[in-house]
């Protein structure tokens, strides 16, 4: 397979991927989507390893350092962001304790 081949069948997987996903996030409820989406945040875990390994993989190539720790430092931000969403959302449904009184 020939590298222009190679591109737009990669290109064809990625545009498909892209309207999946706007249809698929489109059908989801506005009272399922906060606890979803900050869930699934989790998974830019899986970023967080793999940028770690690229930079360090790079070795002299500055590119991929420096693409690898800015992705780094911002699925770092999407899993912290998640969560916060998350405890913030599950501190909704806590009882509230009733006031003392004097």
């Amino acid at each position: 397979m020939d590298t222009a081949t190679l591109l737009t069948f990669l290109f064809f997987i990625f545009m498909l991927s892209m309207v999946l996903g706007c249809e698929i996030i489109s059908k989801v409820p506005s009272t399922l989507h906060t606890p979803l989406m900050s869930g699934s945040n989790a998974i830019s875990g899986i970023t967080i390893v793999g940028a770690l390994i690229a930079a360090g993989v790079a070795g002299d190539d500055t590119l991929s350092v420096v693409l690898g720790t800015m992705a780094v430092a911002l699925a770092t931000i999407n899993v912290v962001g998640g969560y916060l969403v998350t405890d913030r959302m599950l501190a909704m449904f806590k009882k509230k304790e009733p006031k003392e009184r004097k």
